[in-house]
């Protein structure tokens, strides 16, 4: 288990580091100006998975029939008519978006992009069947090898673009190595089939993802919009490596949790002790995924922003710390929509994330009358905590999750959150390792220790599977 542990974290985390990488090296490259417009980029392509998620890569792993050769068949016939459909969507909004966000002349790029779910769409579902077998690394290389070969790509493109096109072949380049590496990593033969019966059994279960998809567009994508249109791509850009910084370990580690508890979740749904203590431990691992995050940005923030970018995004460091905390409070969302999805209750996550969604109205309103993104990290962090409230009381009302034990980790963490807040409000995360590390950052990491040490089933977990 401490291998298979192993392999999903560090395989995970090797490809979103590159990516990373990616987006640091082509922000060094071109102007904030035109970053801001790359970062666009992702956002068109998140509006047209959001319209056609179903979550046919994780149906496949808790169906009962999902180890179904001819299951798989029709999934994977399904996954190609998504991805017809996804490229026409994203064709046809190509001019109304451009012109949403004010840069009309980019409109042939967003069209060009419309051809990457189409791509995506050809992908080999066997890297997904495996995990039901705990069968790992056809996923790992599908994940960590295509951004590789995506940040190779960024030099020669260097040499004749020194705009966003960069991003924007890149990103083919990325999407076409990972469709081709889940072939090569398959044990079974490409077969697709259309199957209604089975698109009517995956709408049932992917609906709720469907709308949870909505959802997390707006969660990752909605305040970005509201940004670049009222503030410019300048302010996109620092906006959104602001962003990047603090969601892609979260997002990492909250996949790597989700890949490992979901299977064992899903196997001790009927035995109710086991299924509740394991499903406290998931949930815990949520929480401290964001208290390290916290932790990290509180100490480390400052150095690693100019190590990384240099002068030109020094804008970031009097948002980092709040834009952290914003991700820490969503990550712990996954733990519980983690325990729902596995006896199959994919509404847990929408549900959760509705209310950050509900609070774009408000912060668009603060934006365009303040002109102040620190309002809009104020609105999301409320919006996110009232949806970690509800993540929990869904989980435990339909799973019977035990949600005692998680009050004192949850409390601690809140603490810590607000600590870091308060901390960067008065004393601004600097360039210097040692700069300004006064007694209230020392606070911060006090809480953030004592909410990681209050966490005893996520400590018995990690005892009986990698240190027993």
């Amino acid at each position: 288990m401490l291998r298979k542990a192993f392999m999903l974290v560090s395989g995970n985390a090797f490809g979103s580091a590159l990516l990373l990488l990616r987006n640091l090296i082509i922000a060094r490259l071109i102007s904030p100006e035109d970053y801001g417009i790359a970062s666009t980029f992702a956002v068109a392509m998140s509006i047209v998975e959001m319209l056609s998620y179903f979550g046919l890569n994780q149906m496949i792993v808790v169906d009962k029939d999902g180890d179904d050769e001819e299951v798989q068949k029709a999934m994977q016939g399904f996954q190609v008519l998504r991805g017809v459909t996804s490229s026409a969507l994203l064709f046809a909004i190509a001019h109304p978006y451009a012109r949403f966000l004010g840069i009309d002349h980019i409109a042939w790029a967003y069209q060009v992009i419309a051809f990457i779910p189409l791509v995506n769409g050809l992908q080999h579902f066997d890297m997904h069947r495996m995990k039901r077998h705990l069968k790992y690394t056809p996923w790992i290389v599908t994940q960590a090898v295509p951004p590789l070969i995506s940040v190779l790509s960024v030099w020669p493109l260097a040499l004749y673009y020194g705009d966003y096109r960069i991003m924007l072949i890149s990103l083919f380049v990325q999407a076409g190595s990972m469709v081709i590496l889940s072939h090569l990593m398959a044990e079974r033969r490409y077969r697709l089939t259309l199957d209604f019966a089975l698109i009517r059994r995956a709408t049932v279960f992917g609906w709720p993802l469907l709308l949870n998809g909505v959802l997390l567009f707006g969660v990752f994508n909605g305040e970005r919009l509201i940004v670049g249109r009222e503030l410019g791509m300048s302010q996109l850009a620092v906006f959104s490596m602001a962003i990047t910084l603090t969601l892609t370990p979260t997002l990492v580690l909250a996949g790597a949790c989700q890949s490992l508890f979901l299977p064992q979740l899903s196997t001790a749904r009927d035995r109710d002790e086991s299924f509740r203590w394991l499903a406290v431990a998931a949930t815990e691992a949520g929480l401290a995924i964001g208290v390290l995050l916290v932790l990290g940005m509180v100490l480390l923030g400052g150095p690693m922003v100019y190590l990384l970018l240099g002068p030109k995004y020094a804008a970031i460091l009097e948002i980092l710390v709040p834009m952290a905390v914003v991700q820490a409070v969503r990550v712990t969302k996954t733990g519980g929509s983690t325990v729902a999805l596995s006896k199959e209750r994919s509404g847990n996550a929408a549900a959760a994330n509705l209310f950050r969604v509900l609070s774009l109205p408000i912060s668009w309103y603060a934006v365009t009358h303040s002109g102040d993104v620190m309002t809009v990290m104020y609105i999301a962090m409320v919006a996110e905590v009232l949806g970690y409230v509800v993540s929990l009381r869904l989980a435990a009302r339909r799973t019977g999750m035990l949600l005692g034990p998680l009050f004192l980790p949850s409390v601690l963490s809140a603490l810590a959150c607000a600590a870091a807040v308060l901390d960067a409000y008065y004393y601004p995360p600097q360039t210097g390792l040692l700069a300004h590390l006064d007694w209230s950052r020392w606070v911060v990491a006090a809480l953030c220790l004592a909410a990681l040490a209050s966490m005893s089933a996520l400590r018995g977990y990690l005892w009986r599977h990698f240190f027993r």
